[in-house]
């Protein structure tokens, strides 16, 4: 899998080195196909124009990017067993192992024409009926529409239609991005690793045609395909949609569930967007604590208030038996419709909570008394006692720039960048912390770092030798982005987060995922603080809040497009935007650049640095990156090293951003930092992690110490 890398590679080497230097610029590292984006239909020329760039955030996006989470990740989960060597073999089934790892003791019913048959049939080549990682999918529709319509009131798009089609914008309609949000749920499916419920909440009951029509979009999943058009010879210049006339629902057992979640008295609350409702409803379908499934109990008192015994378990869920989500699962993904959902962050997430735990069990950890030898500020041990924090990988919703008139569109492209950028957060929403041992490698949570059983500990401690600059030995680990402060969304969200606040601090409200392992915990926390009943002291005895991380080395897969792409440019309410815990020092900058007055156009600059939060993705892993390697700098650098009125760095640097504009960044910087981006790190996490290959550990997160000055 490293072989067309490694031809990049030469392919930049090559180019740099048959480039005379005065061309050199710093457009050498982006490398890639041009992409087309289409922005608007002409009605002169009969078909959409569009702009030329490229997008090299290494996001996955719907308008860059066809189904299946992404080209690396979608042909290395679909390559046949047959020619994978069989030394490579747990790598590509390394999704699954994690997911068993962390996933429910529970496993499916694999009997012979059960419902796992009939959704998947048996393996092609053994004949057998296999298990795989079961993920729960709930999707909140609130908000879904075509203009001011309901969604719902609308047709669903045609399966078969013929001949080309028309085209769209991206905010023309909602049924483009769960159409989109389907077939990367069905690519999922496609990859024999994964098996997939999805439970569609909604307000109200919703017409027939649209319940087939998911279920028709799910055939790798267990879905039947749509019925073909009615080409009747009477009928040839305009064919029948199957739909039009409504459908007759069958009774099977389908991959998708609509759960209708407001009565007749709710509705109004559900339809409302900066209500919270669905929120609420998204997270308690998920979680399924059991005080939630009130009735009264044998004495006639109300169950929902009662306190839940101190020995309930966790792993077993109250609610009623015909929702989908009562039922056993690996992993649980709750999103809103506009969030894309692909198998590139299902397998990140499941590595990431793998390294994590894997960083819990290192013995290295276990002695919460000794104090740290080195402490930097930055290095954080977590293990299994229950006053560590509790870490769980979150997410971040990223934007491009939309084109809704041509007007705009034709300011906007001057440059030769499409860049995805992220608005709940700013520089100031995170810090930077190292994690020891939070490395996992292949079969499940297996710490690689400290295991001296695993067959990759030797490799491992072979790569960290002569590492640091002063000759001692690497640390094992990596770097984590660890959010500082909730995600500020716009209006009306951020009042439906006030109401229903996310699971895990400075993660998303829209686009988040828990193993069963992690799921469980957040039970037994959400059930103390019911049994407390509003009493603070006891409230406080119940743990910490789950907080949200992101490890560096693949944040790009923790980034996810927010699929209408109309986030940009919308100004936060004022007590509300990303950066408010520094909202003083803010206001402070913002009084320099007045008095200076050195801006052409002072006001309109002044805004747009101000009172627009657009934090593009490239930027955020350089921010990340600087904030991590200052850190370090600062602890190894000795004081009579610093000399009046300097800047650092004085000891070490991030080897990609600490560098002179004048002399372009060698080939192999570019080179690893496109595999980072692609979130290449963790996917071919064997290689990077564990081969003598180190070239790359600075841009997958994993070196400590960065590069010596």
């Amino acid at each position: 899998y490293m072989k067309d890398l490694l031809k990049d590679l030469e392919e930049r080497e090559k180019l740099f080195d048959e480039t005379p230097p005065e061309e050199v610029k710093y457009w050498f590292e982006y490398t890639g196909p041009l992409q087309k984006y289409f922005y608007r239909y002409s009605k002169s020329r009969g078909k959409a124009d569009y702009f030329e760039g490229r997008d090299d955030s290494g996001v996955v996006s719907a308008r860059f990017l066809p189904p299946a989470g992404g080209p690396e990740h979608s042909s290395f989960f679909n390559t046949p067993d047959k020619t994978i060597p069989s030394n490579e073999l747990p790598l590509h089934y390394r999704l699954l192992d994690n997911c068993f790892a962390m996933g429910s003791a529970e496993r499916p019913n694999l009997t012979e024409g059960g419902n796992w048959d009939i959704w998947f049939g048996k393996n092609a080549g053994t004949g057998t009926i296999v298990d795989r990682c079961r993920i729960l999918v709930t999707m909140n529709t609130v908000g879904a529409g075509k203009g001011s319509t309901m969604l719902w009131e609308t047709q669903p798009p045609s399966k078969h239609a013929s001949g080309p089609k028309a085209w769209m914008s991206e905010q023309e309609t909602a049924a483009m991005h769960l159409e989109r949000n389907l077939k990367e749920l069905d690519a999922m499916c496609a990859t024999r690793l994964i098996a997939i419920r999805l439970q569609m909440l909604v307000c109200e009951p919703i017409p027939g045609v649209w319940t087939e029509w998911m279920d028709s979009m799910l055939p790798n999943c267990g879905g039947k395909d749509a019925p073909l058009l009615n080409m009747s010879p009477d009928r040839l210049d305009k064919p029948k949609d199957p739909y039009e006339d409504g459908v007759n629902v069958e009774e099977r057992a389908s991959p998708v569930q609509v759960v209708v979640v407001a009565s007749a008295s709710t509705a109004d609350t559900c339809h409302n967007l900066k209500s919270g409702f669905m929120e609420k409803r998204v997270q308690d379908l998920i979680l399924a604590p059991p005080y939630i499934s009130k009735g009264k109990d044998s004495d006639g008192s109300d169950a929902g208030t009662a306190p839940i015994p101190d020995n309930f378990d966790p792993s077993v869920k109250t609610t009623h038996p015909d929702l989908v989500s009562s039922d056993d699962y690996d992993l649980y993904i709750g999103l809103k419709w506009s969030s894309l959902v692909s198998t590139r962050a299902v397998s990140s997430f499941l590595q990431a909570s793998a390294d994590v735990a894997a960083a819990a069990a290192s013995p290295n950890n276990q002695d919460t008394q000794k104090p740290e030898k080195d402490a930097d500020g930055v290095t954080v041990e977590i293990n299994t006692s229950p006053s560590s924090p509790f870490l769980v990988p979150s997410f971040v919703r990223v934007s491009y720039v939309s084109e809704e008139n041509s007007k705009i569109a034709k300011w906007r492209m001057h440059g030769d960048f499409f860049h995805p950028a992220a608005w709940e957060i700013c520089k100031d929403s995170f810090d930077m912390t190292w994690i020891p041992d939070s490395i996992s490698g292949n079969g499940g949570v297996n710490g690689i770092c400290y295991d001296e059983k695993s067959p990759a500990f030797t490799a491992m401690q072979r790569r960290l030798e002569d590492e640091r600059p002063d000759g001692e030995k690497e640390d094992c680990g990596q770097w984590w982005i660890y959010m500082a402060e909730e995600q500020m969304s716009l209006s009306p969200e951020v009042y439906a987060n006030e109401v229903s606040p996310t699971l895990v601090q400075g993660g998303s409200n829209h686009f988040w995922m828990l193993t069963e392992r992690q799921r469980k915990e957040i039970v037994k926390t959400k059930v103390c603080e019911h049994n407390a009943n509003g009493d603070e002291k006891e409230i406080s005895k119940c743990g910490q809040a789950p907080q949200a991380i992101i490890p560096l080395g693949d944040m790009e897969s923790f980034q996810i497009n927010f699929l209408p792409n109309t986030a940009l440019g919308k100004k936060h309410n004022i007590s509300r935007r990303p950066g408010y815990s520094k909202e003083k020092e803010h206001e402070q900058d913002r009084e320099l650049v007045r008095e200076r007055k050195q801006l052409k156009g002072q006001e309109d600059i002044e805004k747009a640095l101000f009172d627009y939060t657009v934090y593009p993705a490239a930027l955020f892993r350089k921010d990340a990156t600087i904030k991590a390697a200052r850190a370090r700098d600062t602890v190894l650098t000795k004081k009579e090293d610093i000399g009046e009125d300097t800047f650092g760095p004085y000891t070490v640097k991030s080897s990609y951003y600490d560098v002179t504009i004048k002399k372009p960044r060698p080939p192999m910087l570019g080179w690893c930092q496109a595999i980072a981006r692609k979130g290449l790190c963790t996917l071919y996490g064997e290689y990077f992690r564990e081969s003598a290959d180190k070239r790359c550990m600075e841009a997958c997160g994993m070196r400590k110490n960065f590069s010596s000055l």
